[in-house]
């Protein structure tokens, strides 16, 4: 996958938005700081003040879309994931409000994300609002409001960072993650299939069919 950043636009327009995060509802965007002129200072203060999340990105700030069932799948991941985890002492597992920055003026907000113990400082849990490292493993449950552009770009940020793996779970038209273990290298799982930690969190496998399993499904 060949993606470049182009350089952010001094004043930005409808068209470098469009440019940037394809055809991405405008509702996402938000103009209060301008697009080009946020920090990660308002991101934090929004969080705390709105209870509402941005990603920052070239100093715009793009809300993250969640739904429902991206919720609940999202949800289900942590409790497996976390549980698994937390039991083995593998590190530490964050939900969709875990921030990381990536590098100066880029904030991602994975819906998932573990990090390994050896990546904590001092092997203890940031106490920062943002996390000032990369995670492990990134998760990102896509949603109707995403738009490949954005998704494109995400993944470009993520292994740009150091994140080793990323799994972008689909729901909708077919239920499937994409594991990328590169930005141009990537395993499509179907829903008979099953996730697996591998290296990054050795032992731990997930059925896709137990993560889509509707409640009170055995």
């Amino acid at each position: 996958m060949s993606l470049t950043t182009p350089s952010p636009p001094v004043e930005w327009t409808a068209a470098d938005l469009a440019n940037r995060f394809g055809p991405i509802p405008l509702r996402r965007i938000r103009f209060e700081p301008p697009p080009g002129t946020a920090t990660e200072a308002d991101v934090v203060e929004i969080h705390d003040r709105e209870k509402r999340l941005y990603e920052l990105v070239d100093g715009t700030l793009v809300e993250k879309t969640v739904g429902a069932y991206e919720s609940h799948l999202a949800v289900t991941l942590i409790v497996l994931l976390g549980g698994y985890v937390r039991n083995g002492g593998f590190g530490m597992v964050l939900g969709a409000d875990g921030m990381y920055r990536l590098s100066p003026g880029l904030i991602r907000i994975p819906d998932v994300s573990f990090v390994g113990i050896d990546r904590l400082p001092g092997r203890q849990i940031p106490r920062d609002a943002v996390a000032r490292l990369a995670p492990d493993l990134a998760i990102e449950i896509i949603s109707r409001g995403n738009t490949r552009e954005e998704m494109e770009q995400k993944l470009a940020d993520y292994f740009a960072a150091g994140v080793r793996q990323v799994w972008y779970i689909y729901h909708a038209p077919r239920r499937e993650a994409h594991v990328y273990r590169a930005r141009d290298r990537h395993d499509v799982i179907a829903e008979d299939g099953e996730l697996d930690g591998g290296e990054i969190i050795p032992g731990f496998r997930l059925p896709l069919s137990q993560l889509f399993a509707e409640p009170g499904a055995s």
